[in-house]
């Protein structure tokens, strides 16, 4: 029997409600609280830091050189000239020190593999780690740009085949990304109050929330993927995407909290819809893309249309650093629009931006979004701090110089063994191996959680529980926090378990609390001869 009423939570952002949860399974004295809600992994990239804090003493050094008569501690801006031969001279003397032979090898790959110039790479990063200037230009440090470029490729186009040339806006990890494109395509009349928009359910959040603000005031149309199927968007649902009063489709890709990557079939299938459909607009989150095998972005499939958003917060545990790109292609469909706008509109944006460009009318849109994330006349001082960029810039590095993608088979493998651990705890058969499940979350449904008792019971558990029942017991009788399924658009009471940021362990013990409270329903259940016991609310 329910202790709490929660139906009156129900309105609740997942994030808000799991402060609830969090207070109830923390209310038991000297009990472990095993939080999987957070999505916080609990490991994090090594190298790349430790080459963070050398570059950092290298900067010092460097700063140091000038007004050394001053004994105040007063420093000077890094001088480019000789700035290579001085950094080979500080990584013979601390060869032994971490960090340093990463840094080395960082700039011999920029020198020989990227064609760039090693010298204006290290003065870059060393004005930028000591963070003595303004972000120049404002988007992005020029060598961070064409680095971070190198990475996205990698990750999110792979060998697929791709023609031409993509800006980067480097921001505060992906939420921000979120907010400062939803802004800009409203400012900019490329998303109107009333305009129809559909979204790939499940899906984060805040895709579902912030459409609905009064500001934006956009109507939602789902594209449900299909729990039975894999997860994956059924081709008639992705045909929603014909009807042309649906201006732009948002999706998260892998999907949260399922964590399936879409099929190679759904990528060409939607490919195949925009060339019906050149008008649409595209906006793929691919955070989670790192965590797949062979994966390939909707931006490499549909560049002209597509939005790309991604994060380094969850595959290189960076959560803090709120590291993020927004990703355009050079040719796209946004700047089109904008030409099309009728004059009157092009006239209203053409003050707007004034300011910053004397040619107002040519001004890219992803250009639109640095000054609008900044409310335009504060343009100057937009863009990721510079000590964020240069970490960005290390993290994508490690990346590139693994050839072997040793740790992305590393991160794969641990986040694969804690899910194999938790279903162990279930006593529940691994799911058999799809090759487009990613596994960074999983989501236990009521139909997962007892597919092998039968559908007769789930329709009676979907019939008798109150809404957010099963992780309110959890929470207060087991310690235990999922975030609910439910507010990121699943049909079915579940919850989101991150396999992310706890040890093998406690997955196993959050299986064995999970089964506990599902033979108890199941007991009811059996004495109930499988009548429907409403609880009484409390």
């Amino acid at each position: 029997m329910a202790k709490h009423d929660t139906s009156r939570l129900a309105s609740l952002s997942p994030f808000e409600l799991k402060d609830e949860l969090i207070k109830l399974a923390g209310s038991v004295s000297n009990r472990l609280m095993l939080n999987a809600g957070r999505g916080n992994p609990n490991f994090l990239a090594t190298i790349p830091r430790h080459g963070f804090w050398q570059l950092g003493q290298f900067a010092m050094i460097e700063s140091e050189r000038s007004f050394s008569y001053l004994p105040e501690g007063v420093g000077g801006f890094p001088r480019r000239a000789g700035i290579e031969e001085r950094f080979d001279l500080y990584a013979r003397v601390h060869k032994d020190v971490p960090g340093v032979k990463f840094l080395t090898g960082a700039v011999s790959y920029v020198r020989d593999q990227l064609g760039l110039d090693g010298g204006d790479f290290l003065y870059e990063m060393c004005e930028g780690i000591l963070a003595c200037n303004y972000p120049v230009p404002d988007r992005m440090l020029r060598l961070s740009e064409k680095i971070v470029k190198q990475y996205i490729r990698k990750e999110m186009i792979g060998a697929h085949p791709f023609l031409g040339d993509f800006d980067l806006y480097a921001v505060e990890g992906g939420t921000a990304a979120m907010t400062y494109l939803f802004n800009s395509l409203k400012v900019n009349h490329l998303l109107n109050p009333g305009d129809t928009i559909a979204l790939g359910m499940p899906i984060f959040t805040p895709y579902i929330e912030i459409p609905e603000l009064a500001e934006y005031h956009l109507t939602e149309v789902s594209i449900d993927a299909d729990p039975a199927g894999g997860w994956q968007y059924p081709k008639k649902e992705l045909d929603k995407l014909r009807d042309p009063k649906v201006k732009a489709f948002f999706l998260v890709n892998p999907s949260n909290p399922p964590s399936v990557k879409m099929s190679d079939e759904s990528l060409k299938y939607i490919a195949s819809i925009v060339e019906e459909r050149p008008d649409l607009i595209l906006l793929t989150d691919d955070v989670y893309g790192t965590f797949a095998d062979n994966f390939v972005s909707l931006f490499a499939m549909c560049p002209k249309n597509t939005l790309l958003v991604y994060s380094y917060s969850k595959y290189f545990g960076a959560t803090g650093w709120r590291l993020g790109v927004i990703a355009t292609h050079k040719s796209n469909l946004f700047d089109e629009q904008l030409a099309n706008l009728p004059k009157n509109i092009q006239k209203d944006l053409n003050k707007r931006y004034s300011s910053i460009t004397t040619e107002p009318e040519k001004l890219p849109f992803i250009d639109r979004v640095v000054a609008d994330s900044r409310t335009v006349a504060l343009n100057h001082t937009a863009g990721l701090s510079t000590p964020q960029q240069v970490q960005m810039v290390l993290f994508s590095l490690f990346s590139l110089m693994d050839s072997a993608d040793h740790y992305k088979q590393t991160m794969k493998r641990l986040i694969r063994s804690r899910k194999a651990a938790l279903y162990r705890g279930m006593g529940v058969a691994p799911e058999p191996v799809d090759e487009n499940v990613v596994d960074y979350y999983t989501l236990l449904d009521v139909e997962q959680m007892s597919r092998e008792v039968g559908a007769d019971f789930v329709k009676w558990l979907l019939e008798s529980i109150q809404p957010h029942e099963l992780l309110f017991r959890l929470a207060e009788e087991a310690g235990v926090v999922l975030l609910p399924g439910g507010g990121f658009g699943t049909r079915h009471p579940s919850g989101r378990v991150s396999l992310a940021n706890l040890n093998e362990e406690d997955y196993v013990k959050i299986g064995r609390s999970v089964r506990k409270l599902r033979d108890e329903y199941l007991a009811r259940y059996q004495e109930s001869g499988g009548k429907t016991q409403k609880p009484k609310k409390k």
